[in-house]
């Protein structure tokens, strides 16, 4: 008795599973393997999600990386197109040099352009940017120089008040504001006067913008005072013209 109920279970267990095979493939037959589909869509959407929000994360990224880069380029474009416009403003040749060194520990005091004697760079000669004096040339190699800028601590600089002839000496302080102590007791100055290098000045000619004043400290001792902000955007400036020293 056993045997043959051992056989008939066995037997039964494969038809049961022929008739489940043929009910799927009638199932498939019929829903064109919609079933299938479903049950590996519902699988498989988790690990597809993660793609498609990696996918989004590094699309963003990058579109965040091409914007950044279009607006630097747009902003160098601006600058070289001021720049143009103040080379073709200039009565005299000057030389364009690009900006290709610069210490943050020595930010304000000093840069390294690249253009050397090759170029027709001497010791001493002006250094401007855009509107306004950025300083001068302490050293020069054949193919680069070194700028003592204007916001240097060492720097002094004479400088007159274009509207009244006040004359004093413009100090760096290491940053964007100089200091401009006046000789006399009792300046003409205000604010938003215009100040340029002075007559007596012996390392500039006369007339070159320098900055435009701020504020004004009369009662300052030991002598009248006013703060002034350079012209020439020291702290970012990326291309100066090199003026070259007249001929003797």
């Amino acid at each position: 008795m056993y045997t043959p109920k051992r056989r008939w279970t066995q037997r039964g267990l494969r038809l049961l599973f022929v008739g489940l095979a043929l009910l799927g493939a009638w199932v498939l037959r019929q829903t064109n393997g919609a079933l299938i589909l479903e049950l590996y869509a519902f699988i498989t959407r988790p690990f597809q999600s993660n793609q498609i929000n990696s996918g989004q994360i590094l699309t963003n990224k990058r579109t965040q990386e091409l914007e950044s880069r279009l607006t630097e380029v747009e902003k160098e474009n601006q600058q070289l197109k001021q720049l143009l416009g103040y080379y073709e403003s200039q009565k005299t040749p000057v030389i364009t040099a690009p900006i290709i060194g610069r210490s943050p520990d020595n930010w304000w005091q000093k840069i390294f352009i690249g253009r050397g004697s090759k170029d027709g760079v001497q010791k001493d000669a002006v250094v401007t940017g855009i509107g306004g004096l950025v300083g001068r040339v302490t050293n020069v190699t054949p193919n680069t120089s070194e700028v003592l800028l204007v916001s240097n601590t060492d720097s002094n600089i004479g400088a007159t008040v274009s509207r009244s002839r006040s004359m004093g000496l413009i100090e760096g302080q290491g940053d964007q504001i100089a200091v401009m102590r006046f000789f006399e007791k009792v300046p003409d100055v205000r604010p938003g006067d215009i100040v340029t290098t002075s007559a007596v000045s012996r390392l500039f000619p006369s007339g070159i913008p320098i900055g435009r004043v701020l504020s004004v400290a009369p009662s300052k001792g030991p002598a009248p005072e006013a703060k002034v902000e350079f012209i020439a955007p020291v702290n970012n400036i990326e291309w100066v013209l090199i003026h070259p020293l007249p001929h003797p």
